[in-house]
């Protein structure tokens, strides 16, 4: 009976320890959940991508641009409420953070841009020449009161209104008028223009530069060579 006892209380080793088929069939499951979770999150990464994406495909062309715009004039405002809170000039602030790579860059930028393409027509001439004069013009605030004194009731006309000749031009404003036609006139002086093409003259080049050419040499040399290009025309050449 002791024996039959003994063997019952001794343990049977295949509990205590797990055998290799269920330790694989466990690292399996936990991979499978961990591939699950993975897909589970990927799932949502994309739905995400997928809805930003449609707002910004609603959005306008120029939406980022003008976010831009938006987010540079918000920082601008607020750095002029920080220089005016500690009573410094926002100009030269701004200045001060700019480098000299930027503005030769800028400097570059202006010189591209040139608004006076040259003679196109009398209308665009004509436009160029108010908008040039107009940004001359300081309004004059003295001046103008006393201009609303003079005048009473005629300063704003009305159709019965006889203003014709009632207005008096100051000195300034006749030395300043001077002195813009003669800048006008120098200005002017300095075009160049293309002589006109004489069609009577000889032909002795084959194209433009060739022609340039013999120009600058009867320039330098015609009064060597007069003799023996007259000969060269009779046919009394030696």
């Amino acid at each position: 009976m002791a024996s039959c006892i003994e063997e019952k209380s001794t343990p049977v080793e295949g509990d205590l320890t797990e055998t290799p088929a269920s330790s694989k069939r466990e690292d399996r499951l936990r991979k499978f959940r961990e591939l699950h979770f993975k897909r589970n999150e990927a799932r949502k990464l994309n739905h995400q991508e997928v809805v930003e994406e449609d707002k910004r495909l609603k959005l306008p062309t120029n939406w980022e641009a003008k976010k831009a715009r938006l987010e540079w004039e918000i920082a601008e405002d607020e750095k002029k409420k920080a220089c005016a809170a500690k009573g410094e000039d926002y100009k030269r602030v701004k200045l001060l953070d700019i480098t000299a790579g930027d503005a030769e860059r800028w400097e570059r930028k202006k010189k591209k841009k040139n608004p006076d393409t040259g003679f196109a027509g009398y209308a665009e001439a004509q436009f160029r020449q108010y908008q040039r004069l107009t940004k001359q013009i300081k309004p004059d605030m003295q001046n103008y009161e006393k201009q609303r004194e003079e005048c009473g009731e005629d300063f704003h006309p009305t159709p019965n209104s006889l203003i014709h000749g009632t207005h008096v031009p100051s000195e300034e404003a006749i030395d300043r008028l001077a002195e813009d036609v003669e800048k006008q006139i120098e200005k002017r002086s300095k075009y160049s223009r293309r002589r006109a093409y004489n069609d009577d003259a000889d032909i002795d080049y084959i194209n433009e530069r060739n022609a340039k050419f013999n120009k600058k040499a009867e320039r330098y040399y015609g009064k060597y060579t007069a003799e023996i290009k007259q000969n060269l025309e009779r046919g009394t050449a030696v």
